[in-house]
C-alpha cells in the first residue's frame, strides 16, 4: 500500500545551482512512485520557479539543490529556509547549515571557532593576487571557494612557490569566475565520512571510508574533478579502529558545529603526524548508487542499497512532524521503512 503523501523532487537545469544530476533524479523519482502516492519533479532555475513549487503544497521536497539567486541576483534564497516559512518539511537540512556549508572558509572558520581541526588557510578574492606574505607554510593547496564535485581541482592545485600559487589563483579566476582559498597542504591519508541519522534512536550513524585516489605526475593522490567525474577512486573501510575513532568523532563534532541534521558528507585528511583535519563539508551529496562517497558508505558499512537509503532520507523528513508519524505508521506498521541502524555500528 502506498502512502498518501506528495512529494515534490526539485534540481535545477542551471549546472551552478543543482546539486543533483537528472539521472540521480530519475532514480530518486523511480524509487519514491513505488511507495507515495504522486511524486513529481520541479526544476526550479529562478525564483518563479520557486514560488511555483511552493503553491503546489507538498508534503515534502525532496532537495536536490540549496539556494536559487533573487531577482538581480543581489542575494541567495534558501530553498529549505523559504519552504519551511511556507509550512513545507523538505529533506537534509535546514538553511543556515546550507549557508554555511556552501561557502568552504565559512564553514573552515565555524569549525575552527568550535575548537576543531582545520588546516590554516586565507581567501584571496576573485581577479586579485596575493600581494606578499600570507603567513602560511608552503606547500600550499588551491582550490574554489565555493564549488564542489572537485571542480577547480587538478594537478597544479598544489603549490611549491608563489610563482604557481599566482598561476593557480588566476586559473580559478579566469575559469570559475571564483574567489579561491589557499591553505596548507595536508600530506596524509585522505577520507569521507558519510552520516545518517537512526530512523529510531534518533542517535547519529558515523560510516568513515578511506579514499584513495591514484597518484598523479607530481606523486600526490588528489580527488580531482577527474577523478571524482570518473568515479576512479578506492573506497575502503578504515582498518585502524584508533584513525576511524578519530576521524568519525571529528566529522561528528563538524556536523554538530554546522547545524547539520538527517545526513550529508565530511570530507577529512590527515596532517604529516597523522592528526585528522577538517577538509570540507557537502549537505548535500551524490545519492546516485555506486558513485560518490555517501551511497558507498551505506552500501558497504550498513548493506543499505539505493532503494532503502532514498527511503530512509525521505522518512526522516516526514517524521519531524508528529501528526505524519502517526499517517505512516498506520499505513505500514510501526517499523515503516527499514529496522534501526545503530546496532550495525561500533559507538564512537
Amino acid at each position: 500500500m502506498k502512502i498518501n503523501k506528495h512529494i515534490e523532487i526539485v534540481r535545477s537545469n542551471v549546472v551552478r545551482l543543482s546539486s543533483m544530476s537528472q539521472d540521480s533524479c530519475d532514480a530518486i523519482f523511480a524509487v519514491l512512485t513505488r511507495h507515495y502516492s504522486r511524486v513529481g519533479i520541479t526544476t526550479v532555475n529562478n525564483d518563479k520557479d520557486l514560488q511555483k513549487l511552493v503553491a503546489l503544497k507538498p508534503d515534502l521536497v525532496f532537495l536536490g539543490m540549496k539556494f536559487v539567486p533573487s531577482q538581480g541576483g543581489a542575494r541567495k534564497i534558501w530553498l529549505s529556509e523559504l519552504l519551511d516559512n511556507a509550512g513545507i518539511p523538505s529533506t537534509g537540512s535546514a538553511a543556515p547549515a546550507h549557508e554555511l556549508e556552501f561557502s568552504k572558509p565559512t564553514a573552515k572558520r565555524r569549525v575552527h571557532s568550535a575548537g576543531l581541526k582545520t588546516s590554516p588557510f586565507c581567501v584571496i578574492k576573485q581577479g586579485s593576487l596575493p600581494s606578499g606574505n600570507l603567513g602560511l607554510k608552503f606547500p600550499l593547496f588551491v582550490k574554489p571557494a565555493d564549488r564542489g564535485g572537485g571542480l577547480g581541482i587538478d594537478s597544479f592545485s598544489v603549490v611549491n612557490n608563489f610563482r604557481e600559487l599566482c598561476s593557480k589563483i588566476e586559473a580559478i579566476s579566469k575559469n570559475l569566475k571564483s574567489d579561491s582559498i589557499v591553505e596548507e597542504y595536508l600530506p596524509g591519508r585522505e577520507f569521507s565520512v558519510a552520516i545518517l541519522k537512526d530512523n529510531l534512536s534518533e542517535e547519529l550513524i558515523i560510516m568513515p571510508l578511506e579514499l584513495i585516489a591514484q597518484a598523479n605526475a607530481f606523486g600526490a593522490r588528489l580527488l580531482s574533478e577527474e577523478v571524482k567525474s570518473s568515479n576512479s577512486e578506492l573506497a575502503i573501510e578504515i582498518a585502524d579502529p584508533a584513525i576511524k575513532h578519530k576521524v568519525g568523532a571529528l566529522a561528528q563534532n563538524v556536523f554538530n558545529a554546522l547545524g547539520a541534521r538527517d545526513y550529508g558528507r565530511i570530507d577529512i585528511r590527515l596532517d604529516e603526524d597523522g592528526t585528522p583535519h577538517f577538509l570540507e563539508a557537502n549537505l548535500l551529496p551524490s545519492l546516485i548508487a555506486g558513485y560518490g562517497s555517501f551511497p558507498k558508505s551505506c552500501a558497504l558499512i550498513l548493506k543499505l542499497n539505493h532503494e532503502s537509503m532514498i527511503l530512509h532520507i525521505v522518512r526522516l523528513a516526514l517524521t519531524r512532524d508528529t501528526r505524519v508519524l502517526s499517517d505512516v505508521i498506520e499505513k505500514v506498521g510501526t517499523n515503516p521503512l527499514l529496522p534501526s541502524l545503530m546496532p550495525v555500528l561500533e559507538p564512537i
